[in-house]
């Protein structure tokens, strides 16, 4: 079956030993809506809190994404098959950057997995997938710690980050933003930092 992303340059590319070929891409708004929306629309997405808008709405939000210099969205493929929506972030330019001591070299993320197809539940897919994520978000010389921001009743994301070997920080109110590009509510949020050592010891 050929690759649909195949003509689209990736920002970062991994083969990984028993898992596969995943390849980062930056974000097409207009392109990936389709997908995009079907991802966010389902029930398991909850927490991430676009359900209920239309597919020119996701893409619209995007769209605005990229504009910014200090948040970036991408597409992960694996094997050709999309396989999540990643969003990277500078914590100093985020809400999450007044709820704790950003440190210089943090980087923020959000991961929104894709749902498993008819084959059910993927055993250590999900791991294998986070820990390319890590590497390409930790990749950059100045890049010394990744920070998440699960909603702390978003039980099975806390518990996927610890399992990763993210070390659990406090848990905070991230203040609502409402502004006329963007609406986040208020939300409270279970912080976990992994840092370069943690992940790739002495590399």
């Amino acid at each position: 079956m050929s690759d649909p992303y195949a003509s689209r340059a990736a920002v970062h590319e991994d083969v990984a030993d028993g898992f596969g070929s995943v390849r980062v891409l930056p974000l097409d708004p207009a392109a990936d809506a389709a997908v995009l929306h079907r991802w966010v629309s389902g029930e398991r997405a909850l927490f991430w809190g676009m359900n209920g808008l239309t597919e020119q709405q996701v893409a619209e939000i995007y769209a605005h994404m990229d504009t910014l210099d200090t948040h970036h969205a991408y597409l992960v493929v694996k094997d050709g098959e999309p396989a999540a929506l990643l969003q990277t972030y500078e914590p100093e330019a985020d809400r999450v950057g007044d709820c704790y001591p950003v440190e210089p070299g943090d980087i923020g993320i959000h991961l929104l997995v894709a749902p498993a197809g008819p084959e059910g539940a993927r055993s250590g897919w999900t791991g294998a997938l986070l820990t390319v994520v890590v590497g390409f978000v930790l990749l950059g010389p100045d890049r010394r710690r990744v920070v998440v921001d699960p909603d702390v009743a978003n039980e099975k994301a806390v518990a996927r980050f610890l399992r990763q070997g993210f070390t659990a920080g406090p848990e905070v109110v991230l203040p609502e933003i409402d502004l006329p590009d963007v609406y986040l509510p208020e939300k409270k949020a279970q912080l976990a930092f992994l840092t370069r050592e943690a992940a790739f010891g002495d590399r």
